[in-house]
């Protein structure tokens, strides 16, 4: 069963945010059971919708990946991060939007 991914960093930039896309390469080498990333900024802090295969599928993208380039960038402070059961996605701007029924 697919899983919402919710993370909010508190004090990450989006300049580090970018370093991070540019080094890590999530949007052009896609990690294994990535299904949907949606990134926005609010009250100093950086907020992430994910569908993930599984909540594993995002450690081990973590561990492999991301956290290390986290570390490499000099980016401080952890995440709080969630996972919850997806139960519905509808997203009708997408262009192939009855692909993701199949999350």
């Amino acid at each position: 069963m697919a899983t919402v991914m919710l993370m909010r960093w508190e004090g990450l930039t989006e300049d580090q945010y970018e370093q991070a896309r540019d080094k890590v390469r999530w949007d052009r080498e896609v990690p294994d059971g990535a299904k949907l990333h949606v990134a926005g900024f609010s009250d100093g802090g950086l907020n992430v919708l994910d569908v993930w295969e599984s909540a594993e599928a995002f450690q081990a993208f973590n561990e492999q990946r991301l956290a290390p380039a986290v570390q490499e960038i000099g980016i401080e402070g952890e995440p709080d991060v969630r996972f919850y059961p997806m139960h519905a996605c509808f997203a009708p701007a997408l262009d192939r939007a009855e692909t993701l029924r199949d999350l």
